[in-house]
């Protein structure tokens, strides 16, 4: 806590005090009277007084605040009218706290043998210890220490703000030292702090993902984009809230005589407040929230680092590169469509200006550490934006418009880290084609193998059937084929019966054959298959038949066989019988016990 600097006058009913507390917020004020205790507490100040007389709350007291400068002015009734105060000069005095005096340690060592008096003793001084907070009398600063210190603020109007509430404005402001960094070491350590913060896993996501979010804040109409200048007018019509010309006509009319340079860079820092207020605006589509205040200051390097510019491509930079390091949207879009949106208000006059920054003056207001920037630099452009010509306002949209802002100019290597993405891209497209394409290879050679086995079983079925074992048979020695027996309605309808009849001999012997060969052979399904009895007797009468054909009968046979199976089959050799009758010997053992012819 800070102890403010104070006065106290008298007369004869009442007390005065005049406390002067700079920068603090007007709405809280916490007084505290009883008797001869007065104490009084408006963030970051406390004063606690232990008066020479007593004063009451009686409805008769009154309280005063001076915003310009900075001072509390509350006059108190005494509670014996005429009593004199004395000693109202002594302002260190009135600061002790009340109770002892005395050099007496608080801790002492006793001994071992006065164990229980020294505890008892212990507690009784802790009791009669007092607790309150240590104070010290305010100081002022000489001149030539204030010309020492850095400048700031509006203007750089202000200075040894920071001296006595750095504690309280650290949440405030990102400059360590504000009193003691000059300009040049503020923008150097402003740009190592955005380098090192910079986080290109948050970049690239954005970049590539939430791209439905981004489009409503793209898409999001703000209020001032209804706004048109007038034909007749250079500016446009803007209406002002019952709040926002109450808390006009609470600012101090005043002038600041300010020298071209610094008017400059008035208009710049302007621009860089007016910037993160927009992008405020969009991302929260019109509706602040609790962090409207912390992203406010946080994208202007005015608020956040105490900047001053010299161009306005100095302010896009710095704006663009804060607006990648801290937000929770970090887009280059959006770093555009703010741009484009502070040149339109620039455009609708100072009217539509004024209404921004009161906008931010009522954020700033009620958020606890960043009131004080109302008292550094928004209540000074409340002011003076409404004293100003709006030829000047107007000009400065022009150079918005025409402002080129790329990703380079922002030196966070924006572009190697986008190629690096591509390639990352790239690859993982490439493997997932790879994987793809293997998998659907894969399939085509199960479903390929699947159908040949089944295409195999078909032409095993469909081709011309072959003897698995010749020799155990009784056919002919390998290299020789066969023609596959011909279906019996074929041999029936095309193949005319002989009518001499073979011998029987021979009858059995055909007989055998045919049975054998009906073990060997696979007949094609769709054949219809027969019963053993009664193929042995079709082969038994379509053998005599075939005993007495000539050569022709024998070719016709062939070819009604072939398109009785519907399938290719081996064509008979020219001259040869379609069937061979062999030796007894040749015959298997079984047949041995029958007799020879």
């Amino acid at each position: 806590m800070i102890t403010p600097a104070f006065e106290l006058s008298q007369d004869p009913d009442f007390l005065t005090l005049v406390i002067r507390v700079p920068y603090t917020r007007t709405s809280e004020f916490d007084i505290y009277v009883d008797g001869e205790d007065f104490k009084f507490y408006a963030k970051p100040y406390f004063l606690r007084l232990t008066l020479p007389g007593r004063i009451v709350q009686d409805g008769r007291e009154k309280a005063s605040f001076d915003i310009d400068k900075g001072l509390f002015t509350m006059r108190v009734p005494k509670e014996t009218a005429g009593e004199h105060f004395e000693g109202l000069q002594m302002l260190t005095s009135l600061l002790a706290p009340k109770g002892s005096r005395s050099a007496k340690p608080l801790v002492e060592d006793l001994g071992a043998c006065g164990g229980s008096e020294a505890v008892q003793e212990g507690e009784d001084e802790e009791e009669d210890f007092d607790w309150q907070l240590e104070q010290e009398a305010y100081v002022e600063s000489s001149e030539d220490d204030l010309k020492k210190l850095q400048k700031y603020g509006f203007g750089n109007l202000r200075t040894g703000v920071f001296s006595r509430l750095q504690e309280e404005l650290s949440d405030v402001t990102d400059v360590e030292d504000p009193e003691n960094s000059t300009p040049a070491m503020r923008r150097r350590n402003r740009l190592d702090a955005e380098t090192t913060i910079f986080c290109a896993d948050h970049y690239l996501c954005d970049l590539y993902e939430g791209e439905e979010t981004r489009k409503v804040h793209l898409n999001f109409k703000p209020w001032w984009s209804e706004l048109k200048p007038d034909s007749d007018q250079s500016e446009a019509t803007v209406t002002f809230t019952d709040d926002e010309k109450e808390q006009m006509r609470k600012f101090t009319n005043r002038s600041y005589p300010l020298d071209k340079a610094t008017r400059y860079q008035v208009w710049l820092s302007l621009v860089d407040i007016l910037l993160a207020y927009v992008y405020d605006v969009r991302t929260t589509e019109g509706e602040h929230n609790v962090e409207s205040a912390w992203t406010i200051r946080k994208l202007s390097g005015t608020l956040s680092w105490l900047e001053t510019y010299h161009s306005v491509q100095e302010v896009l930079v710095s704006f663009g590169r804060r607006v990648l390091c801290y937000p929770l949207y970090r887009h280059f879009s959006l770093i555009t469509t703010a741009v484009k949106d502070a040149a339109h208000i620039f455009q609708c006059g100072k009217a539509c200006v004024l209404k921004c920054l009161l906008a931010v003056h009522k954020i700033f207001r009620e958020n606890e550490p960043a009131y004080i920037l109302n008292d550094l630099y928004i209540t000074d452009y409340c002011i003076w934006i409404q004293r100003v010509k709006s030829k000047h306002v107007v000009a400065l949209a022009d150079p918005l418009r025409k402002a080129k802002l790329h990703k380079d100019h922002l030196d966070l290597e924006l572009a190697i880290l986008e190629e690096a993405a591509e390639l990352v891209i790239k690859e993982e497209e490439q493997e997932e084609e790879e994987t793809s394409s293997s998998s659907s290879e894969g399939e085509e050679e199960d479903s390929s193998s699947s159908s040949s086995s089944s295409s195999e079983g078909e032409e095993e079925d469909s081709s011309v059937p072959q003897f698995r074992d010749t020799q155990e048979s009784g056919g002919e020695p390998e290299g020789v084929g066969f023609q596959p027996e011909p279906s019996p309605g074929a041999l029936k309808t095309d193949v005319p019966a002989t009518t001499s009849p073979l011998p029987q001999d021979s009858k059995r012997l055909i007989q055998e054959l045919s049975e054998r060969m009906e073990e060997g052979l696979r007949i094609e399904e769709d054949v219809p298959q027969t019963s053993h009895s009664s193929s042995s007797r079709k082969t038994e009468s379509e053998a005599e038949g075939l005993g007495e054909t000539d050569e022709p009968a024998t070719a016709a046979g062939g070819e009604t066989a072939k398109a009785a199976t519907g399938g290719a089959v081996l064509e008979t050799p020219p001259r040869k019988n379609p069937l061979r009758i062999v030796d007894v010997g040749e015959l298997d053992s079984d047949d041995e016990d029958e007799p020879n012819p």
